[in-house]
């Protein structure tokens, strides 16, 4: 599929796209520079930085509506930033309709949730660092959708990784916390690997790095050529994205703060993978393979965080799980190409605010549980978090699907696309994703019934909970109402708002009726959420019970970190022992033995030098006596 559009010089209005990354990245800079002195109003920088940022975007996103279609774009070169033989690559930005919904969506939700962190992280002594982080964040993940070619991306997409790492580990008096910002470096290193040879791949075989020439020479590679770019680039989506088998990382981000969670989760880090492939249609769609490469990654993700998520008692864990498997969704959608392209964009979007909602929603909770976080420790809340139970109800019916709410606008037609694939596998892929909107609305039900309804089942250290302040629940209300009606909205504008970046709709013949695939979504559904609700309605048992085989794997995340741990990071681990044995006793004892040979030959020969003539008389006749001896036998034949 070509792209359509023609990146246009950015002119007017337009030309002033560089503010959306400045702002925040000089708020930023502030924040972390001016040290304490900014300590009493550096989060309200942070928030009104990020708020402006969003008021500039959706001027920039009108006047880019109000271009036409086939010219709605503005290219912005602010200097050249590598200029080394054959190899020019601009520090350029884009804005484009795909680029648009994204900073949208990054500052829209981003404000929100940069409002709400004021209140969590009130009594913090580390609030104004932990805004300055913040803002880098956004600003990096601006950059990343923002550049106008594949090196502005990365840096992008390393300053995400940066940030992420801070703001996971930002607790660091607690282990938990250092780990897993480590983990989550670590792992994500490993997708930033596979994309930063993939950008090398792209400029030694089609010279540059710039969209929409890659993008205008794809035909001109190989299909091999194509398989292992998209291959790479899938790589470092999957690590971002945290998708099978790069995963791992992305539930254990919830040991940073609350805030973090949402925005990692919601509207920013996991939707770098799936703006990455949006962003490279072109080259995914010239390889069929490698579509179903992507859309196995997509199914077997989806599957297995509802599977995992529905062992968890851990409320923001659960909820990291589903995000794992509503990317997953995400992947499916991307790799059936298309019009598929833009309903994983809907589903990004909706799953921005929904996600959002919840997330806040569970920090809200452990606010008033003085930070508790096992579900089963929770029950009956509604009575005393009424505004937290509403908006938090919003958000899992919005996620399970239920009609008319933002996730099954969504979700619904990223299933029927699966069922629409030309061949046996549409059947294969269509009951996957229809097995995964039952298991989420299993799992989610049983997260949100066990903490609001049922039994008080509080602890001493929680007895008696209570609502959060304003300034955290009017982000959930507003929230709250993108969950509700985004979805419509959404569903009926993007697909023509992203025709120039992913061309026309293609309508396929499904191999059954899209009424059927929507009925059989509902009642999938309804049956999940009614089993979670007859089993948890009462509560559960405040111990982890004896549990069968599914269940015990899924407590321990399908065994998916134990065979990270046998496969790669044990044997890691002794290769590098071996490495440094073979260092210290084989190249270093080698360089030292020669080192400590002429050391101590030296200092035998040394003591040769005695300072007295007698000896140095002595030698020289010895010497002499040997020569001339020697000459003798030599004349006489006796050494002959």
């Amino acid at each position: 599929m070509e792209q359509t559009v023609e990146y246009a010089p950015a002119s007017g209005v337009l030309s002033g796209i560089w503010l959306l990354v400045a702002i925040p990245l000089v708020s930023a800079a502030i924040l972390l520079l001016l040290g304490k002195r900014a300590d009493k109003w550096g989060h309200w920088l942070g928030v009104l930085s990020v708020a402006a940022t969003f008021v500039l975007g959706l001027v920039f996103f009108i006047s880019l509506s109000g271009l036409e279609e086939g010219a709605r774009s503005a290219q912005q070169s602010l200097w050249d930033f590598i200029a080394v033989g054959n190899l020019h690559v601009d520090f350029g930005l884009l804005f484009d309709p795909l680029a648009g919904v994204f900073v949208l969506l990054i500052t829209g939700v981003g404000s929100l949730i940069h409002l709400y962190a004021v209140g969590y992280m009130e009594h913090d002594p580390g609030r104004r660092k932990f805004f300055g982080y913040f803002n880098l964040f956004v600003a990096a993940m601006l950059l990343l959708v923002l550049g106008n070619n594949y090196v502005m991306l990365y840096f992008g997409w390393e300053g995400v990784g940066l940030a992420s790492y801070l703001l996971i580990s930002f607790w660091t008096t607690r282990p938990s916390a250092a780990t897993a910002g480590k983990k989550a470096f670590l792992m994500n290193r490993v997708g930033d690997a596979g994309l930063a040879i993939g950008i090398f791949l792209m400029f030694a075989t089609l010279g540059t790095t710039q969209y929409d020439e890659v993008f205008g020479n794809v035909s001109a590679l190989s299909s091999t050529t194509v398989l292992i770019l998209g291959l790479l680039l899938l790589l470092g989506a999957a690590g971002k994205s945290g998708q099978f088998p790069l995963q791992a990382w992305l539930p254990d981000a919830m040991e940073g703060p609350t805030p973090v969670s949402a925005l990692i989760h919601a509207a920013t880090m996991v939707t770098a993978g799936v703006y990455l492939i949006a962003r490279s249609n072109a080259i995914f769609t010239a390889n069929t393979t490698l579509q179903t490469i992507v859309v196995c990654v997509g199914a077997l993700t989806l599957l297995m965080g509802c599977i995992i998520g529905a062992a968890k008692d851990d409320i923001k864990r659960v909820l990291a799980w589903s995000t794992v498997s509503q990317i997953g969704y995400m992947f499916l959608g991307v790799g059936l190409g298309g019009g598929a392209y833009a309903l994983a964009i809907i589903h990004l979007l909706a799953h921005g605010f929904f996600k959002a909602n919840m997330f806040l929603g569970a920090g809200s909770v452990m606010h008033g549980m003085h930070d508790q976080v096992d579900i089963r420790r929770f029950g009956g809340l509604r009575k005393y978090m009424k505004w937290t139970w509403l908006t938090f109800a919003a958000g899992w019916l919005a996620i399970i699907g239920i009609p008319p709410l933002s996730g099954y606008f969504s979700k619904e037609p990223i299933i029927a696309a699966a069922f629409e694939r030309g061949d046996w596998t549409a059947w294969l892929f269509g009951w996957a994703a229809l097995l995964g909107a039952g298991l989420t609305a299993f799992y989610m039900t049983r997260l949100f019934v066990l903490t609001f309804h049922g039994p008080e089942r509080y602890t001493e250290d929680n007895k008696h909970p209570h609502e959060s302040p304003y300034i955290m629940t009017v982000p959930l209300m507003l929230l709250a109402l993108g969950s509700i009606g985004a979805g419509w909205l959404l569903a009926t504008t993007i697909p023509d708002w992203l025709t120039p970046v992913f061309g026309e709709h293609e309508e396929h013949h499904a191999v059954m009726p899209h009424a059927v695939i929507n009925i059989l979504g509902i009642v999938l559904t309804v049956l999940g959420a009614g089993l979670a609700w007859a089993l948890f309605r009462k509560g559960t048992a405040l111990e982890p019970r004896p549990a069968g085989v599914v269940v015990t794997a899924a407590r321990k995340n399908l065994y998916t970190d134990s065979f990270n741990e046998a496969v790669f990071e044990r044997p890691g681990i002794y290769l590098t022992r071996a490495l440094v044995y073979l260092d210290n006793k084989g190249i270093d004892g080698l360089v030292n033995g020669i080192a400590a040979g002429v050391g101590g030959t030296s200092g035998r020969l040394r003591r040769l030098q005695t300072g007295f003539v007698r000896s140095y008389a002595l030698s020289m006749l010895t010497g002499a006596v040997l020569v001339v001896g020697a000459f003798l036998a030599i004349q006489l034949g006796w050494l002959a």
